[in-house]
């Protein structure tokens, strides 16, 4: 319909006197809106991953509804548009296959149409990270709502939260669960609307979102279904318009010093492991590398302080009562850069000086932390030259330091098909390997990292092992899993030469991981076979674009290039870092 063919810049188009102007008022009238609506300014697009295919998002309507009623309060003129959705349960091979594509989306989405702004309404885990990337990348004013967790269930007479689905489904396997028991909890495990109601991905990443200041402060932990998530979009939506007015784009926010602080919530939390891939996705689209050596630094000196599931006893709506991830900064408030940019445009700083945090189990103080570092270990070695990543928090202690032999899966079908057997040579001390299931061999890095452990070890009692593999994990799971070893094996990294029985040294104190097999020998090996290149389609720009864990695996095109600014630790940066 354009006149000239280019890209409408924003929202002026709807007041324009032109023919452009004439034909997007009159469409816009057609839909039912006024003479006066039309001419509104500024224009506020409501991006929505709304999906029947997402049961997690499935709130994002009602939520869009007091979006609008806030931006029209505000003096704005509010339109919502729909982007794929990537719903966790259902995508395959992987969401993280699909989540730069849903960033693309967003990004064309958001600079094609003629608005001036954003909202980003998302939730289930790589939707939020993809609205991110392909916000900061459009570079129109933005901020996000997340749909916000769900209930807490209940089943025999306990709390039921997503995460205990991993245990019950090893006591299925070792049969002490039948039909009827099992059929129950089908009713039972997702009791209602929002996103997986533990620290799990979702949540991890909403309350990373507040903490680089794209969403509003206390936005993250409100309930789902609760009256307050109704408020905060109304609040959302004001804030959209005056965000819009004042000009500032995401890179405003997203900075160095907000993506420490970030990072250093995330080690706080002890949250999910995908959020350091989703982080430096997002530090990539504003041209900043964050790096392996410094989240090793930034983690090993940020103390465990969040004794929530699924790394521990207590519930997400503790953590809320104890003031969500206000309370977190306030305990890291030693750490963190105060002058960073909180969701209200204020400095973090002066937000939380004007809240109390309230005491809870659910969320320790500095002082007594859960564990003084480490919740999440960065690993280098022989066997990861460019890295993995191990949630110690969430892993058994003994198994901090551990050397056993090699126990190698090629693929997921190869380990459904051969964990169960009586006759695979298999200790508790041994460690399970996976290969070929990372962001090229997976494709899309599934969350198949969490290895089940075999029945027979299950029934002597055994709960827990290590387990490595170039995949994902769920954050909602837990054990000493070793993730995104990086290069992965279907690139030709070192994981692709390991051999049963070969020995394997992890130590999340020094930060090792290494195979511990003669150099010789294994140049004398032969690799495992890359899968097949695809032809055509996505799955073709995919193989050819995608990069490993350490770029954070978005495509070479879209993010920041080699020579990137590589954020520093401690940070040396300080008016220009955003």
């Amino acid at each position: 319909m354009s006149q000239n063919g280019t890209k409408p810049t924003g929202g002026e188009a709807f007041s324009s006197g032109d023919r452009d102007g004439f034909i997007h008022r009159a469409f816009m009238r057609g839909a039912g809106h006024s003479a006066a609506t039309v001419r509104r300014r500024p224009v506020i697009g409501i991006c929505s991953a709304w999906s029947e295919l997402n049961p997690c998002n499935s709130g994002l309507r009602d939520l869009a509804e007091s979006v609008k009623r806030g931006v029209t309060a505000a003096g704005g003129f509010p339109l919502e548009f729909p982007t794929i959705s990537l719903a966790e349960p259902f995508i395959r091979p992987s969401t993280l296959y699909l989540r730069n594509l849903m960033a693309m989306d967003v990004e064309e989405m958001v600079t094609a149409s003629p608005i001036d702004g954003v909202v980003l309404l998302g939730g289930c885990d790589k939707t939020l990270p993809a609205q991110l990337m392909g916000a900061l990348s459009a570079g129109k004013p933005a901020i996000a709502l997340t749909a916000g967790p769900r209930a807490t269930a209940r089943w025999e007479e306990a709390p039921l939260t997503i995460d205990d689905l991993w245990a019950l489904s090893d006591r299925r396997r070792a049969g002490e669960l039948d039909d009827a028991a099992w059929e129950s909890l089908e009713g039972r495990l997702v009791p209602g609307i929002g996103t997986c109601n533990v620290l799990g991905t979702a949540v991890t990443m909403a309350m990373l979102a507040e903490t680089l200041g794209m969403s509003l402060p206390g936005s993250s932990l409100l309930p789902a279904a609760g009256a307050a998530r109704k408020a905060m979009a109304e609040e959302t939506g004001r804030r959209a318009v005056e965000l819009t007015r004042s000009g500032q784009p995401p890179s405003a926010y997203v900075c160095a010093r907000s993506l420490e602080n970030a990072f250093r919530v995330l080690c706080a939390v002890s949250g999910s492991t995908n959020a350091v891939i989703h982080l430096e996705a997002i530090a990539g689209r504003a041209n900043l590398r964050i790096g392996p050596e410094t989240m090793d630094e930034w983690s090993r000196t940020t103390p465990v302080l969040a004794d929530v599931r699924p790394s521990g006893p207590h519930l997400l709506e503790d953590l809320e009562d104890a003031g969500g991830l206000r309370a977190v900064m306030t305990e890291l408030r030693h750490l963190i850069h105060g002058d960073a940019l909180a969701g209200t445009g204020e400095p973090w700083a002066r937000v939380l000086d004007r809240f109390e945090r309230r005491a809870s189990p659910a969320l320790r103080s500095a002082a007594d932390p859960v564990f003084p570092s480490g919740g999440l270990v960065m690993l280098k070695g022989t066997l990861a030259p460019d890295g993995a990543v191990i949630k110690r928090s969430a892993a058994d202690p003994r198994l901090w330091r551990h050397r056993g032999r090699a126990v190698v899966f090629d693929g997921v079908a190869d380990l459904n098909a051969r964990i169960d057997d009586p006759g695979l040579d298999i200790t508790a001390d041994s460690v399970l390997v996976l290969r070929g299931a990372g962001p090229v061999g997976g494709p899309g890095m599934p969350e198949v990292g969490q290895l089940p452990i075999p029945k027979r070890l299950l029934r002597q009692g055994v709960t827990d092992m290590v387990r490595i593999s170039d995949a994902r994990m769920s954050g909602t799971a837990t054990g000493a899993v070793v993730l995104h070893v990086a290069p992965e094996s279907a690139v030709g990294g070192p994981l692709a030469l390991v051999r049963d029985g070969d020995p394997i040294v992890v130590d999340t104190e020094t930060g090792r991981l290494d195979l511990d097999v003669d150099s010789a020998e294994l140049k004398r090996r032969t690799p495992t076979s890359p899968p097949p290149r695809p032809a055509r389609g996505y799955a073709s720009l995919y193989d050819r674009h995608i990069q490993q864990s350490p770029e954070g695996c978005d495509f070479d095109f879209l993010s920041a290039g080699p020579g990137a600014p590589v954020i520093s630790s401690p940070l040396t940066c300080q008016g220009d870092c955003s």
